[in-house]
């Protein structure tokens, strides 16, 4: 194949399994609003199941659910009919992924569910199928052909089923008002729960708390800037502790530049008035948006809880370090 076919080929491929999902509109109706209303309302989980490809899809399906709040466990067709089955307890709903809805192993496992007395959703390519014929609730995931130049290779109708999938898992979530705080519930490690759980007090810098009075000389500052090693102090009045501005080394870089004299040279003639603040319960990751927004590399931090009293700095290198973005 020329560059140019190989192209055009992979292209056809995309289209194809877009013409998958686009006619997956068309299945979405008061069945399946029916099958979201049941799962929803169940005291039991959702018990998962497929052959093949199929049970690939099952699983990425389960690690959906259940990571939006909805109890799933996936169970392998082929385990189940050799002893898996103890999985399925009686409130259970069980759902069974299969194109073709024939495959051996499911004609042997729908029975036994059915003997059960579960409630049985088929999610099937073939509505005219074993699966879908002794279900009691049936998703259609019908698609026109495989991508695969031959028809074969499952592709446009994994898709398909991983696509329903993922409509019936969000309508679920929905459903049930999952919030971004539920979601970060569920994810406390990696680069989602850090976005969502890490908050500016947890990670601010330890190197202290650099702070100077408005008075306070140029060495002072430099000394308070150099020593707390976070490019920037805070002046703060004595006494109340409120906070004034800040300084940073670019502000004296830019003082020594103007030529001003040195030795009369006080924080409160260089500092910035209107310093950019943020609360120390608030989420890191919003610290890091607020950095971006105003191209700056430091925050100061306020607590809540003491009268939104000057509390620290918070420098981009700590969010990075953390791995928060």
């Amino acid at each position: 194949m020329t560059t140019e076919q190989t192209i055009a080929f992979a292209r056809q491929i995309v289209r194809t399994e877009c013409d998958a999902v686009r006619r997956l509109e068309t299945y979405i109706d008061d069945n399946f609003v029916e099958i979201a209303r049941t799962i929803f309302q169940s005291p039991g989980r959702l018990i998962v199941t497929g052959i093949g490809k199929s049970a690939i899809i099952a699983n990425k399906i389960v690690a959906t659910l259940n990571s939006t709040g909805q109890p799933a466990v996936f169970m392998h067709a082929a385990d189940a009919i050799h002893g898996d089955m103890g999985i399925i307890q009686p409130d259970d709903i069980i759902l069974c992924i299969s194109k073709s809805g024939n495959s051996p192993e499911i004609k042997v496992l729908v029975p036994f569910i059915r003997q059960m007395g579960n409630l049985l959703i088929g999610m099937a390519g073939n509505l005219d199928s074993f699966l879908a014929q002794h279900s009691d609730r049936v998703l259609n995931t019908t698609v026109a052909e495989e991508a695969c130049p031959n028809n074969l290779a499952p592709t446009s109708s994994t898709t398909a089923q991983l696509v329903m999938g993922d409509a019936l898992a969000m309508t679920l979530l929905k459903m049930r008002g999952f919030t971004a705080q539920d979601f970060a519930r569920f994810h406390p490690g990696g680069a989602l729960g850090k976005k969502l759980y890490t908050r500016v007090r947890d990670i601010m810098s330890a190197e202290g708390v650099p702070q100077v009075a408005p008075d306070a000389d140029l060495k002072s500052v430099i000394i308070e800037i150099s020593g707390k090693r976070l490019g920037a102090t805070a002046v703060v009045e004595p006494g109340s502790g409120r906070l004034l501005g800040i300084v940073t080394d670019g502000d004296l870089r830019r003082m020594l530049q103007s030529g001003r004299d040195i030795a009369a040279v006080r924080a409160q003639d260089i500092m910035s008035p209107s310093p950019k603040t943020i609360a120390a319960d608030e989420l890191a990751v919003k610290a890091f948006r607020m950095m971006e927004q105003n191209k700056i590399t430091q925050l100061l931090v306020l607590d809540p809880d003491q009268d939104d009293a000057y509390c620290g700095i918070i420098h981009i290198h700590d969010i990075l370090r953390e791995g928060v973005v």
